[in-house]
C-alpha cells in the first residue's frame, strides 16, 4: 500500500522522502520490523521507541512515523511528522485493514464494574439472535474458530483493526468489546465509530499510577468520550455519576436501571437457589414488558442483563433470542458457578478490590447461606490500601475466611496477609479466619472443610491463568483445580 493511503485522514508533515514509498506493513514495537515496513515511534510510560529509530532504519523499515524530532535522522527512509503518534497508529491501522469496523456493527462497553459480565451477556444475546458476533475484553478475543487470552482489555489499535478484519473474514457481523477508559486516553480506539456504546457504573480505579488517571474527574472524563463516538448510548440511569459523564453526549440515549424512571426498569426482584445453581428472576418494564430469569447472582446481575437486553432491543434482537441468551450465559471467572457437591456451592469470582468484593460478598449474603466463606489474597506491588479495604469488607461480610497469595509479584505473602489482617482488625476482629500462604493448599482446605448449606466465594483470581509458587509461575485455571481436587476427594 502507498504511503499516501496509509496517511488518508491525518495531519501530518512530510519531513523527507516520498508518499509514494510502499508500506509492507505496520510495526510499533522495533523488535518485529522488517524489511518495507512502517515504524510508528511512541513516547511510551517506560521508554521513548524514538530511540530506536535509527536501528528499525538498519532493519529495512521504509517508513519512519514521528510525534517529536529525532537527535538523528536515518538516510534512504521517509519520514512522517504527526502530533499524536498513538493517534496516527490507530488510524494508518484503520486504513491498513481497509477500515474494517465500518463493515461491523460495533458495541462498546465502558464502566468500572461490570463491563466484563455485560459484554458476555451481550454477546449471548447476539449469537442467540441470529447474529455472528466477536468478543474482545479481559477475557481474551473470541470468534468463530479463534480463543485466547489478550495482554490489555481493550488491546493496541493495530491488533484491533486485525482483530476486526479477522472477524469479518470469520464471517461475523458484530463485535461488542470492552472499552476502557485507558483505551480511549491512549487513543486505542481512535478511528472507531460505535453503533453502540454502554455505560455500566463508575467508582474510583485507575487513578494515580503509571499510564493511569491524574483524578477521579479525568478517569471518569474519559470513560464519557465513548458517548461522543457512538449513536446510541444504553446508560445506567441510576449511577450518581451518569449525567456528568454523559456531558457533551453526541448520541441518542436509552436508559436502564431499578431506582429511577428508565426506558428500561427492573422490579419484583427474586432470588433462586437451587443445587449448583445461583441466579435471579425480575420483570422489566417501560419500553418492555417481559419476565427475565437470569443464571447468575444478585443485583449487579440484573443491571449487567438490563444492559443487555436494552442493546438487543435497540438493535432488534428478539424477546425470544433475549431470554434464551440471558438464561445460558457463563463468564469464566465472574461468579461463575464450579459443581462440586449438592450439599454446597461453590463459586470463582474476579473481584479483587474493596468494591468488588462488597458488592459480590453482599449478593452472597441476601442468599442466606449457611456459612459464607471467603477465599482470598491481594496481589503484590499494589496500593496496601486495597488490602486493608479487602480485609474490612471480607469480614463484615463472610461467616469464615481463607487467607491466602493472589500474585504477590515480589512482595512477601506473609507481609500482604498481615496488612490484610489490619482491615479484618478494623472491621470485625472476631471473624474466624486460617493463613495459607499457598493458594492451592487453601483451595484444597475449603473443600476439605466444607460444611452442608456452605456458599464458598474463592475471590480475585477470576479468569486469570496463573498463580505464583515459590516465584515460579504455573498455568492453571482455579476452576480446573477444584473441579479436580473434588474428584479425588470423591465429593458428589
Amino acid at each position: 500500500m502507498k504511503l499516501e493511503q496509509l496517511l488518508n485522514g491525518l495531519d501530518y508533515t512530510l519531513v523527507q522522502g516520498s508518499l509514494d514509498t510502499e508500506v509492507v506493513d505496520i510495526a510499533y514495537d522495533s523488535r518485529k520490523v522488517q524489511p518495507g515496513w512502517a515504524f510508528v515511534c511512541i513516547v511510551g510510560t517506560n521508554r521513548d521507541s524514538h530511540d530506536y529509530a535509527m536501528d528499525v532504519a538498519g532493519q529495512g523499515a521504509s517508513v519512519l512515523v514521528i510525534e517529536h524530532r529525532l537527535d538523528e535522522v536515518p538516510q534512504g527512509v521517509t519520514v512522517v511528522q504527526v502530533e499524536s503518534s498513538r493517534r496516527a497508529l490507530a488510524l494508518l491501522s484503520c486504513n491498513y485493514f481497509g477500515r474494517p469496523a465500518e463493515k461491523l456493527i460495533t458495541i462498546g462497553v465502558t464502566g468500572t464494574k461490570g463491563k466484563t459480565t455485560t459484554a458476555h451477556m451481550i454477546h449471548s444475546v447476539m449469537n442467540a439472535g441470529g447474529h455472528k458476533c466477536g468478543i474482545i475484553g479481559t477475557n481474551g478475543v473470541a470468534y468463530p474458530g479463534v480463543n485466547r487470552a489478550l495482554v490489555n482489555t481493550t488491546p493496541e489499535s493495530y491488533e484491533l483493526q486485525k482483530m476486526f478484519s479477522e472477524m469479518l473474514a470469520a464471517g461475523c457481523d458484530s463485535v461488542v468489546m470492552e472499552v476502557s477508559s485507558q483505551g480511549l486516553m491512549m487513543d486505542r480506539v481512535t478511528g472507531i465509530h460505535f453503533k453502540v456504546g454502554v455505560f455500566t457504573n463508575l467508582y474510583p480505579d485507575h487513578i494515580g499510577g503509571p499510564g493511569e488517571h491524574a483524578s477521579f474527574e479525568e478517569y471518569r472524563a474519559w470513560k464519557g468520550q465513548l458517548f461522543r463516538r457512538c449513536d446510541v448510548g444504553v446508560v445506567n440511569v441510576d449511577d450518581k455519576n451518569c449525567s456528568t459523564l454523559l456531558a457533551g453526549h453526541t448520541c441518542k440515549l436509552v436508559t436502564y436501571g431499578m431506582h429511577r424512571e428508565a426506558d428500561f426498569r427492573a422490579s419484583g426482584l427474586h432470588l433462586l437457589r437451587e443445587e449448583n445453581f445461583l441466579g435471579i428472576r425480575f420483570h422489566v418494564s417501560g419500553r418492555e414488558d417481559m419476565d427475565v430469569k437470569v443464571n447468575m447472582p444478585g443485583e449487579f446481575s440484573v443491571y449487567n442483563s438490563l444492559a443487555a437486553i436494552a442493546v438487543g432491543r435497540v438493535l432488534g434482537v428478539p424477546h425470544d433470542a433475549i431470554h434464551d441468551g440471558l438464561m445460558n450465559i457463563s463468564v469464566k471467572g465472574r461468579v461463575e458457578l464450579v459443581p462440586v457437591s449438592k450439599d454446597f456451592t461453590v463459586l470463582i469470582d474476579f473481584a479483587h478490590n474493596e468494591a468488588g468484593a462488597e458488592s459480590l460478598l453482599t449478593t452472597l449474603r441476601a442468599y442466606e447461606p449457611k456459612r459464607l466463606v471467603v477465599l482470598f489474597g491481594c496481589g503484590g506491588d499494589r496500593s496496601r490500601l486495597r488490602r486493608y479495604g479487602m480485609g474490612e469488607v471480607a469480614s463484615r461480610k463472610a461467616d469464615f475466611l481463607i487467607l491466602t497469595e493472589d500474585n504477590n509479584r515480589f512482595e512477601s505473602v506473609d507481609q500482604i496477609i498481615k496488612d490484610i489482617k489490619i482491615g479484618i482488625a478494623q472491621g470485625n476482629p472476631d471473624v474466624p479466619y486460617v493463613e495459607i500462604p499457598d493458594r492451592l493448599d487453601a483451595l484444597h482446605y475449603a473443600l476439605d472443610h466444607a460444611q452442608k448449606g456452605d456458599l464458598i466465594a474463592v475471590i480475585g483470581k477470576g479468569h486469570e491463568t496463573y498463580r505464583d509458587r515459590m516465584g515460579k509461575k504455573t498455568p492453571f485455571l482455579e476452576r480446573e483445580l477444584i473441579l479436580e481436587y473434588a474428584a479425588q476427594i470423591g465429593l458428589k
